[in-house]
């Protein structure tokens, strides 16, 4: 920083693209503070270190943090200033403030440059100080990509590129440049590896009235790949020369408008476009909205996760009857878990770090073991949040077992959390509904005993995508990434509250659910994906309403009759127990 006169040096959790999970060669925020949760900005100055946060990882950074001379800022609670304001607090006029200007996303950087005006603060945005110091750094991802059939994907290439141009022409601009990665793999029907649990590949794309251009990695699409998507009329350039390209075609003011996202296209980019028009991408909603032959194929991935699970939970729960899972570890639990899925038709990979939590490991809200901290499964509560990638869709599921018997403070957060869980499952509600009206079922019962916990509700899922996708999602208000649109038909979002009790125990429920329609008209309501049973002896019945007793027994119901066939007698014995009706 000193050598070029920097006095303060931003470096983002993103990549090139605003994605949320990026590849090894991103991961400098981490390198740098030994932070490695997916969320988080670190801010450098030449003799004071700051690191932002939410507050799924507010336990987990200060563990990681400990011992350091970094300064942890729990974003959003009382106090904490976000990150621009707090730089007018440190920085001098004249000062200069640098980071990668690729990595990061144009809201970010307005936000930045309007914060900072009056101290008149001097930006240096072409230095990637981390390729000078990171000498180890591992290579930039240039990973294979291959074709999702129609008979997954639901709808071909041409009809999705003539849907977008329509949507760009509403827009007044007769050109779009996309950088999310999700979109682009959606767009073109194909998937990648350039990211881990994340089947996308590095890409920019251009699409013109008449035109559509994809920027990939040398070699990364073969010759079978390439024709194809030729035939299409698209035209393959490489990676990095979206960023002539751009400057030459759109960087002049006599030019034509081109169309970005500001939340995902990096400010590098943005700043070379002349006349910009900012809106979210149309593919963002196009995608969130399943077709109908995704929401077929996502129930089938559903039906495939639930049987490797359930099949792992009477697992845990036979060895705890036994007395034998003390010799079982969290990663040995998750291990078996990721066997079964492998074991199941069609499985890809794991859609996330798997996060297997016992006892005071599940407080911490994206604990994810390691060698380091891997622990021995004792009594309390163990927390199994995973989830999978098929060709048929992307699951994202998690249970909370009881090891041993829970006591009665135990099974009255459980409840609290089930209740939560059940009465968003289960609501109706008119068209033009936003997650952020239906939060409040998810934490009432939470609220009446004085808790709470510190995440959204839900998040959108993708399709053989991201785990987490927008634009909807469920939560106390809109979030930062813009999560805010109403639900509509075909809609896959997560229903996950939770309560954590730091020093003892996590408790998380969640299920994915699908939007669909009402038997009363202009009214949607929710179909629940995810196949697995509740912790039946965590449950306090007392505490569940007629209609949340009717609920639950309905999906034990459905849990038994969808996975059954699939077990075997001894499992099937024993779920028949665990879902009966209460």
């Amino acid at each position: 920083m000193r050598n070029h006169a920097i006095n303060a040096y931003m470096v983002v959790t993103d990549d090139f693209h605003s994605s949320e999970y990026v590849d090894e060669y991103f991961k400098g925020r981490g390198w740098l503070s030994g932070f490695t949760g997916s969320a988080g900005t670190l801010v450098v100055g030449l003799d004071w270190a700051g690191l932002w946060t939410d507050g799924r990882y507010f336990l987990q950074a200060e563990e990681q943090l400990s011992g350091s001379d970094i300064t942890l800022f729990k974003m959003g609670e009382p106090g904490v200033l976000p990150i621009p304001k707090f730089l007018k607090t440190k920085l001098s006029k004249g000062d200069v403030l640098g980071y990668d200007a690729r990595t990061v996303n144009t809201a970010l950087g307005e936000s930045l440059k309007s914060s900072l005006a009056e101290l008149n603060i001097q930006f240096k945005t072409d230095k990637d100080l981390l390729e000078e110091i990171w000498l180890d750094r591992p290579p930039f991802p240039k990973g294979k990509i291959w074709l999702l059939d129609e008979k997954y994907s639901g709808k071909s290439v041409s009809s999705k590129l003539s849907d977008l141009r329509l949507k760009v022409k509403e827009n007044g601009a007769s050109s779009i440049l996309i950088s999310s990665l999700d979109d682009i793999a959606w767009l073109y029907n194909f998937r990648g590896s350039d990211v881990l649990y994340t089947p996308v590949a590095m890409a920019y794309t251009i699409v013109k009235e008449s035109e559509a251009i994809i920027y990939l990695g040398e070699n990364v699409a073969d010759t079978e790949i390439t024709n194809k998507l030729r035939g299409d009329g698209i035209t393959i350039k490489d990676y990095f020369q979206v960023y002539e390209d751009v400057k030459k075609e759109f960087g002049q003011t006599d030019f034509e408008p081109l169309m970005v996202d500001k939340d995902s296209v990096n400010e590098a980019l943005v700043s070379s476009i002349a006349n910009p028009i900012f809106a979210q991408n149309p593919t963002t909603l196009a995608k969130a909205v399943k077709n109908p032959v995704e929401r077929e194929n996502i129930r089938l991935a559903h039906l495939k996760d639930g049987i490797a699970l359930t099949k792992l939970i009477y697992q845990v729960k036979k060895m705890d009857k036994e007395g034998t899972l003390n010799n079982e570890t969290e990663l040995s639990i998750e291990k078996k878990l990721t066997n079964l899925r492998k074991s199941q038709e069609d499985f890809i990979s794991l859609s996330f770090d798997s996060i297997v939590a016992t006892q005071e490991h599940g407080a911490i809200v994206h604990y994810e073991p390691t060698p380091e901290s891997d622990k021995p499964i004792g009594k309390g509560f163990l927390l199994i949040d995973t989830g999978g990638q098929y060709l048929q869709g992307t699951t994202d599921v998690t249970r909370t077992l009881s090891i041993g018997e829970p006591t009665d403070l135990m099974k009255t957060h459980y409840t609290a959390v089930l209740m939560g869980n059940l009465n968003l499952g289960g609501v109706v509600f008119p068209k033009g509904t936003l997650g952020s009206h239906l939060d409040v079922l998810a934490r009432k019962h939470l609220w009446d005993l004085g808790l709470d916990y510190n995440h959204g509700t839900g998040h959108g899922v993708g399709y053989l995508l991201n785990v987490h996708e927008g634009p909807n999602s469920v939560r106390k208000g809109l979030d930062t990434l813009g999560f805010g649109a109403a639900f509509e038909e075909g809609m896959v979002t997560s229903n996950e509250p939770g309560y954590y009790l730091a020093g003892q125990y996590g408790i998380r429920i969640e299920n994915l659910i699908l939007c669909v329609k009402s038997q009363m008209e202009n009214f949607l309501k929710f179909d629940t994906l995810t196949l697995a049973p509740y912790d039946r002896k965590s449950i306090k019945t007392e505490m569940l309403s007629p209609e949340q007793i009717t609920l639950l027994n309905a999906y034990h119901k459905m849990v038994f009759e969808k996975l059954s066939p699939y077990l075997t007698e001894e499992e099937k014995a024993w779920l028949k127990e665990e879902t009966a009706e209460i």
